[in-house]
């Protein structure tokens, strides 16, 4: 069973299982803000569940592609959507600050 790692929090979740769902059942929101009440419920169009992913995942889809090349978000920083992600490996999963979860520290560009 693949486990993700998030701040402190380990979770294991089945081989397959959708980033973004394991996360809200187990009670953490890959969301900043309102974004947790605003957001596309996981179609790829919102881009706020912006996170990075440490660890080994399938490359951008076209909803990603798609919505991670319009600001504020940019495809060149890395940054992953946990609703079109598929956990099939060990993660550790990074939010950062912003509406969009993009507020990176500068060194991580």
């Amino acid at each position: 069973m693949p486990e993700i790692l998030y701040g402190d929090l380990k979770i294991h979740c089945e081989p397959g299982a959708n980033l973004r769902e394991v996360l809200i059942a187990h009670g953490i929101y890959p969301h900043n803000g309102q974004s947790r009440y605003v957001n596309c419920s996981g179609s790829g169009s919102c881009g706020t569940c912006a996170v990075k992913i440490i660890g080994k995942i399938t490359p951008l889809n076209i909803k990603e592609k798609s919505r991670l090349a319009v600001p504020p978000h940019s495809l060149s920083n890395g940054l992953r959507l946990a609703c079109q992600i598929r956990v099939e490996n060990d993660l550790n999963v990074i939010k950062y600050d912003g509406f969009w979860g993009h507020e990176m520290p500068e060194n991580e560009d």
